[in-house]
């Protein structure tokens, strides 16, 4: 059963949203708030919720802890467009899945710039990876219910990458699940995930951060402070995927 946090902590929001637009808090609201839309998924032994770092997670993490699942990451980077680097034209992810928008070929985008791009936040990855992981294994995902999630989508670009990199893995059903998105991205994923759980999708849409009163930076020591609680929360789980990847 969903808890009653997500209550409490609108209770405990300093006086009402008095500011426009704002629809959360900050990611872990968002996260409970998101966790309600999921409870039909909540105390099933084959529901793993993959975040997207570095955001992703706080909101991941609440969304784990209401469903009583494990928590894992998807190390996923957006490609910026050259002298624009905020938007995005394209994302990799840690097992080397490639998305690309079709803004790249419109704009006529110098190959050879987004090969540097791509370069570059490779090694990104592979230092989050090493930092957030610290030698542990991905969690099997094969025959799972997989809920990938983040913390909004304005380009969708990285939860796109994210779900195909998943795909890879073959899942048994696959839910992108964000609190806030573009309409026309959270439309666009439908394509991509067997399932779209979405809170808002409010027009006209700017960015992520507009819709939350905190949206400052996650840093690595929150990501690595969360997972490691997360895991604590389910220690069978590091167990698990350290035999399996053993018997490989």
């Amino acid at each position: 059963m969903i808890s009653a946090r997500v209550t409490a902590w609108q209770h405990n929001w300093l006086g009402t949203q008095e500011i426009m637009n704002i629809l959360f808090r900050n990611r872990r609201e968002a996260g409970l708030l998101l966790a309600r839309q999921l409870a039909s998924y909540a105390g099933r032994p084959d529901v793993i919720v993959v975040a997207l770092p570095r955001g992703g997670v706080p909101v991941g993490f609440e969304v784990a802890a209401e469903l009583n699942a494990p928590l894992d990451i998807k190390v996923v980077r957006k490609i910026g467009m050259p002298g624009h680097p905020e938007y995005a034209i394209g994302a990799i992810s840690s097992d080397q899945s490639l998305f690309q928008t079709r803004e790249i070929e419109a704009y006529g985008v110098d190959p050879k710039a987004i090969e540097s791009i791509v370069s570059r936040e490779r090694k990104e990855i592979e230092r989050r990876e090493s930092v957030y992981r610290a030698g542990r294994p991905p969690l099997p995902l094969q025959g799972k219910v997989v809920i990938v999630v983040d913390d909004g989508l304005a380009t969708g670009s990285t939860m796109r990458v994210a779900l195909q990199s998943v795909r890879k893995n073959n899942p048994a059903w696959v839910v992108a699940a964000v609190p806030v998105a573009a309409a026309e991205i959270r439309q666009a994923l439908e394509g991509d995930a067997d399932e779209v759980a979405c809170l808002h999708t409010p027009t006209p849409f700017y960015g992520v951060g507009q819709w939350y009163a905190d949206f400052e930076q996650t840093a690595d020591d929150e990501v690595l402070h969360l997972l490691h609680e997360a895991q604590r929360r389910h220690p069978s789980t590091a167990s698990t995927t350290t035999s399996s990847s053993r018997n490989g």
